[in-house]
């Protein structure tokens, strides 16, 4: 199937899971993917293509133009400076260092707060119940926009997304101000992960199938 058949399948599936499509932004996740793939997701109608890593995402920037880019994956603070200013969206802030050193480049810079709702040592991500406080500290450096989870590696993400959400209604409470974005959902939950509020989802191999095995 094309990338337009599989989009138009992905938004059936957000359909049937109780949510108006149009409210859920797709992130197309290209990461290993070729240039041709991210223009077909372009031709598609996916406007945002995420990539998990600084080197490969500047790499297809200028051999996509007309994208706008999220940074989905891990930010290490050796590649702010390349980061910084070069994403339309920074999803993986996860601590109050990696904000500080992303502000000193570019106080401007839209970003999430990444927590670890599914509590795995192996996934990034704030400490849940360190959360809050950290996203105060980080809505004082930069352009805050909402928080990002990963679901768990097993069992049900529900409780796991659900956790998320409630997080943002708390630091949108003490922040007194809207936090719009809750990136939650990948190709294996995504269908959770919007029952449970999610407005954007960050999608690789449902929409282009397996990933190349260099990836």
């Amino acid at each position: 199937m094309s990338v337009a058949e599989n989009l138009a399948s992905v938004r059936e599936r957000i359909a049937r899971a109780g949510r108006d499509p149009d409210e859920v932004t797709i992130v197309a996740a290209t990461k290993g993917f070729g240039a041709d793939v991210c223009q077909k997701a372009l031709d598609a109608g996916l406007t945002i293509l995420g990539e998990n890593r600084v080197q490969e995402a500047l790499g297809k920037m200028a051999a996509v133009p007309g994208a706008k880019w999220h940074l989905i994956g891990h930010l290490q603070t050796n590649k702010v400076r390349q980061a910084a200013g070069r994403f339309a969206l920074i999803q993986s802030v996860d601590s109050l260092h990696l904000a500080e050193r992303l502000a000193q480049i570019d106080a401007k810079q839209a970003v999430l707060v990444e927590v670890n709702v599914a509590r795995e040592p192996q996934k990034s991500g704030a400490d849940p119940d360190r959360a809050i406080a950290l996203i105060d500290e980080v809505s004082k450096h930069l352009d805050l926009q909402g928080l990002m989870a990963m679901g768990p590696t097993e069992g049900d993400p529900t409780p796991a997304f659900h956790e998320l959400g409630r997080l943002r209604d708390e630091a949108q409470e003490r922040l007194g101000r809207s936090l719009p974005i809750l990136s939650m959902g990948m190709s294996g939950d995504f269908e959770a992960a919007v029952s449970a509020g999610s407005t954007m989802v960050r999608l690789g191999q449902v929409l282009f199938g397996p990933r190349p095995e260099a990836a």
